[in-house]
């Protein structure tokens, strides 16, 4: 039985209000936890997907500017010679190439949106999925620490690790400084 049908339901949904209602608290939550692993996992195809997008994207448009410098140089070539026919020809190909890049730009930006977009959902679906085998674990009696749980099925990645380890020292940190100045 499906529980969610978007992402977001899973980031927004009350898991109390839906294990209160369940006739099987704990046959509910694991429906719920592999329908979390799903949606992470199609969380992070999304994010690699527009990585991917974003990058071949940035690429097009740096040769495509490199052809606009080649153009624009052989157009002053063409002047020097007194080629004013050849030059137009290399300025309207410069142009074609201005026209093409200004179109990959907002492309460029969307699927870098659509990453970061994908990412945040992403650390919040795998916060929910986390609360959810906690509340599992207690539900079968294998109480577990935060420290304790698995990590959702499939791997984080290095650099989104890093980056939470980064925000927990930062935050265990304020956490030391205010304890200090109390």
């Amino acid at each position: 039985m499906a529980h969610f049908s978007r992402l977001t339901d899973i980031v927004t949904c009350n898991l109390t209000e839906i294990l209160d209602a369940a006739a099987d608290p704990v046959q509910t939550l694991r429906e719920i936890l592999v329908e979390m692993d799903e949606g992470i996992a199609a969380c992070r195809r999304t994010v690699r997907t527009s990585g991917n997008n974003h990058d071949r994207l940035a690429g097009e448009i740096h040769d495509h500017e490199t052809q606009v410098s080649d153009w624009l140089q052989r157009a002053r070539e063409a002047l020097a010679a007194g080629d004013e026919s050849g030059a137009r020809d290399c300025v309207a190909r410069k142009v074609e190439l201005e026209g093409l890049i200004a179109a990959l730009r907002p492309e460029m930006e969307a699927a870098a949106g659509t990453r970061r977009n994908m990412l945040r959902i992403q650390q919040a679906l795998e916060a929910r999925s986390a609360d959810a085998q906690r509340r599992l674990a207690l539900l079968i009696g294998t109480e577990q620490s935060v420290s304790e749980v698995p990590p959702p099925s499939m791997a984080i990645p290095v650099e989104q690790d890093t980056l939470r380890q980064q925000q927990i020292d930062e935050q265990l940190e304020q956490l030391k400084q205010q304890l200090k100045s109390c």
